[in-house]
Parts: C-alpha cells; sequence; structure tokens
C-alpha cells in the first residue's frame, strides 16, 4: 500500500468514525461521570452504536456513574429503555448509577411506565 492510499484509508476510517459519533450522540467524560447526549431520535437504528460506545468508555475509562442528557431527544423507542436498562446492569456491577437529564414530558412518562424511575435517578 502506497503512501497515497494510506492516507486515503485514514480519512476514510476518520470520517467514519466521525459519522459514528454524530450517528451515536456525544459522549464526555467529567470527573466519575459519563456524559452521553442523546441524540434528537433514540430508536433501533441508533441504540447498538449508543450501547457499544457508552460500554467502551464504561469500561476502558473505569468511571463510577453514567449520565444520560436527553435535551436535544425529541423521540425514544423501546430501545431507549434497552439501553438505559443495559448501562443499569452494567454500571451497578462497579457500585455506579445511572441520571437521566432534561428528558421531556413524553420520554420522562415512558422511563416511568417502564419502571425505570426505581432504578435509575430522572433529574430536570
Amino acid at each position: 500500500m502506497n503512501s497515497r492510499e494510506n492516507d486515503q484509508l485514514k480519512v476514510t476510517n476518520q470520517a467514519e468514525v466521525a459519522d459514528a459519533a454524530r450517528m451515536a450522540g456525544d459522549y464526555q467524560i467529567i470527573d466519575n461521570y459519563l456524559c452521553i447526549r442523546m441524540p434528537e431520535e433514540v430508536d433501533h437504528h441508533r441504540s447498538d452504536e449508543i450501547c457499544k460506545n457508552a460500554d467502551h468508555y464504561i469500561l476502558e475509562s473505569q468511571v463510577g456513574n453514567v449520565v444520560f442528557d436527553f435535551e436535544d431527544t425529541h423521540f425514544m423507542d423501546s430501545s431507549g429503555i434497552g439501553i438505559l436498562i443495559g448501562r443499569y446492569k452494567l454500571i451497578s456491577c462497579f457500585g455506579g448509577k445511572v441520571f437521566v437529564l432534561h428528558a421531556g414530558r413524553q420520554i420522562r412518562r415512558m422511563l416511568q411506565l417502564a419502571g425505570l424511575d426505581r432504578i435509575v435517578e430522572i433529574m430536570e
């Protein structure tokens, strides 16, 4: 592989990573918290990528808690419930907690109907 092909491969991989990050939401570690800004739509198309990225950060960065920020989220299907439950199961093994911020009325109601308000702290 010549250097031009190698450069093109790097650009392609970086573009794929950037696209995946845009699709899956933003991830940031602040102190002992993994903060995840959820995308506008949380559905089965995006849930796998969100789970993979979140699990990677939890395990590699050894954070103690996870915060899901739903400020930009306008739609969430049942896969969003799965994201939260899966991260709760993982982080609780390490004694951590899961928090939900800025959930709109419909998303908050969905979380309550699913019983997540008993295991996840839902904050304004």
